[in-house]
């Protein structure tokens, strides 16, 4: 008897982070660890919980990500990407309020590439009139 999953992937800066829901008493597990031992800060555990909190699937589903690249606030962001899409397969009624709440919305924001002549993007060289 198969058990149904539903797949989501999640993307922040250069994180990216792939997401199973599994029907379950609502655990998530992040690269095979609690959360609570992967994430030290309570705003970053806030921020994953946040698309579950809004569809009221707290104990509903466990959670299973696999999240590579980045920092802890990328990937944090990326897993509520990737939790977003995976409600949106189970039940596709969750769309407008996680549209709403923008949980479905990619962060286009990037780090910016560095310049030739400069230290960093937009860091110039110490200026020295002699």
């Amino acid at each position: 008897m198969a058990q149904v999953q539903y797949y989501g992937t999640g993307r922040r800066k250069h994180s990216v982070a792939r997401v199973r829901l599994v029907p379950g008493e609502g655990r998530i597990i992040i690269n095979k660890r609690e959360m609570d031992d992967y994430f030290g800060l309570e705003t970053l555990k806030l921020i994953v919980k946040q698309p579950l909190a809004l569809t009221e699937t707290v104990g509903k589903y466990d959670v299973i990500v696999i999240a590579h690249g980045g920092g802890t606030s990328g990937q944090a962001g990326a897993i509520r990407h990737g939790i977003s899409r995976a409600l949106l397969k189970a039940d596709p009624e969750f769309r407008p309020s996680l549209k709403r709440a923008g949980f479905l919305t990619r962060d286009p924001r990037m780090k910016e590439r560095k310049k030739y002549g400069l230290k960093a993007a937009r860091r110039a060289p110490q200026f020295s009139k002699r």
